[in-house]
């Protein structure tokens, strides 16, 4: 008896799941225009002058959200003086890999460099919070004439103590998994989905409908819970692996964090890197917590605008 009430629950969860993606996908619509590469077809937005000077800055956004986290504090701020590139990492949002196993920055960072060629975008500065630090990190490292600054919010960039949670390590579990993922994790996730994100934001208030503005609840839909699970999973590998190239990067680097961060160790990461890149300006912020896009926003463009200046316009051209 058990069994038949345990497949019958499964089954209306699987129902609901089904239903809950497609009235996310209406309520939250893609945005931009799609970008077939390699493995994958990114959803992309611009913003901005096309042709404003100096080069164009990418904002990359971090574990469990979309391009939406980056253009609302950033993004439209960036866009008055500059052009401005968002794009939904590879599984995230609306752009899809084709394999979830392409997870890691390296291959993330292909698929992007593939992308901003055929935007024509030139060298770039990249803007990478949380987890697209690693991914920021590997465009310099692998493609260092597309990047011509780096700015770094609260950034993963080295292996650190611990796990990534429960819930990421059982879903990418082989059968138990994708069974999860396809039933109970979406119907659970609206359940926690606001005092999960009010967390990250700590000690700093999470601004008003933040989960509704940044389409978060997209994170839910199985395919993309899957893919932002494999993600964190494989990330501390990837960024011990990467970690002892970072001397290479030549780039200008600039590294804005908070001294109380509890979802990303400032000391472990960002402190770190700062040593580990010649070229590096570290800020590190009293009181502040992981989402420093959202907590001070006009000082990392005015980081932005100052790695303009540095650079100047000769790298304008370079990559073209």
């Amino acid at each position: 008896m058990i069994p038949i009430i345990v497949v019958a629950a499964l089954a209306i969860f699987a129902l609901f799941t089904q239903a809950s993606v497609f009235a996310l996908g209406r309520r939250f619509p893609p945005q931009g225009k799609r970008i077939a590469v390699m493995g994958a077809t990114l959803n992309v937005v611009e913003l901005g002058p096309r042709e404003a000077a100096g080069p164009p800055v990418l904002l990359l956004h971090g574990a469990s959200c979309n391009l939406e986290a980056m253009k609302k504090p950033l993004g439209e701020l960036l866009a008055e003086r500059h052009r401005v590139i968002l794009i939904d990492r590879p599984g995230h949002g609306w752009s899809v890999r084709e394999r979830e196993r392409d997870s890691t920055p390296d291959v993330h960072a292909r698929m992007i460099e593939e992308a901003l060629r055929q935007l024509d975008a030139g060298p770039v500065i990249v803007v990478a919070h949380s987890a697209a630090g690693a991914l920021g990190a590997r465009l310099a490292l692998d493609y260092p004439k597309r990047v011509a600054g780096l700015v770094m919010l609260a950034p993963v960039t080295h292996p650190w103590y611990g796990g990534v949670g429960f819930i990421n390590t059982a879903v990418t579990t082989p059968i138990v998994g994708p069974l999860l993922a396809y039933t109970m994790t979406l119907p659970l996730g609206l359940l926690l989905a606001e005092r999960s994100a009010r967390g990250v934001f700590l000690p700093q208030a999470m601004p008003e409908n933040f989960v509704s503005d940044t389409a978060a609840l997209l994170l839910l839909r199985p395919r993309e819970f899957l893919a932002n699970a494999r993600d964190l999973v494989t990330l501390k590998q990837a960024v011990e692996e990467q970690a002892p190239r970072y001397g290479e990067i030549k780039a200008p680097v600039t590294i804005i964090s908070g001294d109380v961060d509890k979802t990303v160790s400032t000391v472990i990461h960002s402190r770190l890197f700062a040593g580990a890149v010649g070229n590096a300006k570290l800020i590190v912020l009293p009181n502040m917590g992981h989402m420093i896009q959202n907590a001070v926003p006009a000082l990392v463009v005015a980081e932005v605008e100052a790695m303009v200046m540095r650079i100047g316009p000769r790298t304008a051209a370079a990559a073209r």
